[in-house]
């Protein structure tokens, strides 16, 4: 331990003359050298009872600013000045401000979900009501409608017991047991005289008697679906045919399905309403020309709209006044057949419960409803 504090000593010494030359310059003979020697040795070599001071040479040079570095301090202290007051005085800088409307500037919408039962595959009937729900005129310009599909009657169902979508279009069943999860009718979808089952057959099987289905494949979109199963079944019923033994029922999913099937041999009858079966033979005419329409069931009362109580009141009841308001422009016209609507009418709940009183007595003679146990 001594040897090395001796070394540190020598070479502290060593560091300290050149350090002294390097700012006094040469100071004389040997007895000045001599004088610097112990002076920097005194400054330099560290005590051994206070190891936090470094064991590096210091001098007492410190360099003094020059003229440049006074100009430049003086200029950057200038500069702040000038935009400290600049920034106090200018109209533009705001800080946080409070107000009573949202901020516009923000971009921020709300959506809300329309979500329309299975009329037909989820790309079409979001191709054809996006459009018409885009020309809504709602209170708030950040609110926007979107079109929700559902991949079939099943999902549709789900998203209703689940109470996800804020706007519905369902049939009058699925209306029935909307109302059970806080959904209100704010409007009619058609008029009531459009809403009724159609028996499509292929002309060339020539049937003309119900009781000609008796042991046969009979195509529907769903058990659930009022006006393309419901509605026949009960006619069916009062045509004598036991619906859960004397017919095949097959469920297919969807309207365009069951008349396909009725089309491809594959079902002696598809069940569907006049919706789907005016857009099939819009698109496929030359099929549709070889089916007909072989019984048509009594009318009933169409599709209502909905909203969730979720929804404000002034929304709810702005979205029926412009559904109402779209047959008095010919733009509005031309979105209503885009969806083979003629009209949105005025209606409430109450509307539905002839509906209501339909299906208890279907249920009771028939089959149940909710189970889906349309088949054997």
């Amino acid at each position: 331990m001594k040897t090395r504090g001796k070394k540190i000593v020598r070479e502290a010494t060593a560091l300290g003359r050149v350090s002294e030359k390097n700012r006094v310059g040469v100071r004389g003979e040997a007895g000045s050298a001599q004088a610097t020697e112990t002076e920097a040795t005194r400054r330099v070599v560290p005590s051994m009872a206070t190891p936090a001071q470094p064991a590096y040479p210091l001098t007492r040079s410190v360099r003094r600013p020059g003229l440049f570095q006074k100009h430049a301090l003086a200029l950057l202290l200038a500069f702040l000045a000038a935009g400290w007051l600049l920034r106090d005085s200018s109209p533009q800088a705001t800080g946080v401000t409070y107000g009573t409307s949202p901020n516009q500037s923000l971009n921020l919408t709300h959506d809300w979900s329309f979500a329309i039962h299975p009329l037909h595959n989820p790309a079409k009937l979001a191709r054809t009501y996006q459009p018409l729900l885009d020309t809504l005129r709602l209170p708030a310009p950040t609110d926007r409608l979107l079109a929700e599909p559902s991949r079939d009657y099943a999902a549709y169902e789900e998203k209703i017991a689940a109470q996800l979508p804020d706007f519905l279009l369902p049939n009058p069943w699925q209306a029935l047991q909307a109302m059970e999860q806080g959904y209100r009718v704010i409007a009619m979808a058609g008029r009531r005289e459009d809403f009724r089952g159609l028996i499509i057959t292929r002309r060339d099987r020539g049937l003309r008697d119900l009781a000609q289905l008796r042991g046969q494949v009979v195509a529907y979109p769903s058990p659930t679906a009022l006006a393309a199963c419901i509605m026949p079944q009960w006619m069916m019923h009062e045509h004598g045919l036991d619906v859960l033994h004397d017919l095949r029922n097959r469920f297919v999913g969807s309207q365009h399905s069951a008349i396909m099937h009725a089309y491809l041999g594959e079902a002696a009858a598809g069940v569907t309403w006049p919706p789907p079966w005016l857009n099939f033979q819009a698109e496929y005419p030359l099929e549709a020309a070889e089916l007909e329409v072989a019984w048509e069931t009594p009318p009933l009362i169409n599709n209502a709209v909905m909203a969730h109580r979720r929804v404000p009141d002034n929304l709810a009841k702005r979205v029926a006044e412009e559904l109402g308001a779209l047959s008095e422009t010919e733009p509005g016209r031309r979105l209503l057949a885009d969806i083979n609507t003629n009209d949105f009418y005025p209606a409430t709940d109450a509307d539905y419960e002839p509906a209501r009183a339909f299906v208890a007595r279907f249920e009771a003679e028939v089959r149940p409803v909710k189970d889906g146990k349309g088949a054997p």
